[in-house]
């Protein structure tokens, strides 16, 4: 008996990489599986049906129930399509998970609108569209679960502008579905992943990587913390029953480790009887909340390959890190910014 027996789900990008890895064990854990996956290159150029049909092929190898979408998530109609899909292939549809994305990295100054459009079209439109046309037969159902893709590099990536604000998008559209659909037993949540996947390739420290070891690191990342496949446990978690009452949160999913991001917080606040001028503000900024703005030092953290700053490292100190049972450890937040320091 798997955790998600009788249930059947969507997939969108699951021809590669985390997709893949997600549409697998969803399977695997009983679901019945619309493999969606345009086949294109990682800038979204060109189409290959044959790499969804290959993992329907898997799913089917080792006994599960799965078809093939070759169609665009950028596609409103298409996301429709999707749906009923679903409905013709298994009768229902009880989970939504939106991996499908591509890359069309570029400085600011130097990116081009339709390079703008196109990552926004397949990341922030699609993931809208996708959950649009589900949300309604979800509403109806009663039921359902929505698991949106973000990314760490909503925080600022400084190549990826077209891509840092869709991701940064999906997490507003990801907490108006929790708001909104909660009353239907829908529940939607969003995951930052890190995994190596081509994406990884794409970048300099990828191409970096394939110069020296003569293969792309995605290549060489199967069974290692990279693997992609380390992410699907926890959506697929997120699709069960037992995750009903999870709603509206972001996880961070890297290797072997399972992290929540705060919502956005209000830090501290200036009031002042009558309204603010400039200079008022500039007099009393630097000794109030001038100093939350002062990062800390780079940390070392588990998990990150190099020091990290600021709010990724969540003023962590690695000593905070504690064995909760054998082999599993947990790190809470325990130092807040003292903005009287």
């Amino acid at each position: 008996m798997g955790m998600l027996d009788g249930k059947v789900a969507l997939v969108t990008g699951a021809g590669r990489g985390i997709g893949r890895g997600i549409a697998l064990l969803l399977a695997r854990e009983g679901a019945a599986v619309v493999v969606n996956d345009l086949g294109t290159a990682l800038s979204g150029e060109g189409k290959d049906e044959s790499v969804a049909q290959q993992v329907v092929a898997e799913i089917q190898g080792f006994g599960g129930r799965a078809v093939a979408n070759t169609e665009s998530v950028a596609d409103y109609a298409a996301a429709g399509r999707m749906v009923e899909q679903a409905l013709e292939a298994f009768g229902r549809l009880d989970v939504v998970v939106n991996v499908a994305g591509i890359l069309r990295d570029r400085m600011i100054f130097n990116m081009t609108e339709e390079e703008w459009d196109a990552v926004s079209a397949v990341h922030l439109n699609g993931t809208f569209n996708v959950c649009r046309q589900a949300s309604a037969l979800m509403r109806q159902q009663g039921s359902g679960r929505i698991i949106n893709f973000s990314s760490v590099s909503a925080w600022g990536s400084p190549g990826q502008p077209n891509y840092a604000a869709a991701k940064y998008g999906i997490l507003g559209l990801t907490a108006v579905l929790a708001n909104s659909m909660a009353k239907y037993n829908v529940t939607a949540n969003a995951i930052l992943p890190y995994a190596t996947t081509r994406m990884i390739d794409s970048t300099p420290r990828g191409q970096e990587f394939a110069r020296v070891h003569g293969k792309p690191p995605s290549e060489l990342a199967e069974g290692t913390e990279g693997d992609p496949a380390n992410v699907a446990p926890m959506v697929a978690f997120l699709a069960t029953d037992e995750a009903a009452g999870i709603n509206g949160h972001f996880f961070g999913v890297r290797g072997y480790t399972i992290s929540i991001y705060s919502h956005w917080e209000l830090a501290a606040v200036l009031r002042k009887e009558g309204g603010w001028s400039p200079a008022e503000i500039a007099e009393v900024f630097p000794s109030t909340i001038g100093p939350l703005l002062d990062l800390p030092e780079p940390v070392e953290l588990p998990g990150h390959d190099r020091p990290v700053r600021g709010t990724a490292a969540m003023q962590a100190n690695p000593s905070s890190w504690r064995e909760i049972a054998p082999g599993i450890q947990l790190w809470e937040r325990r130092v807040y910014y003292d903005a009287k320091r």
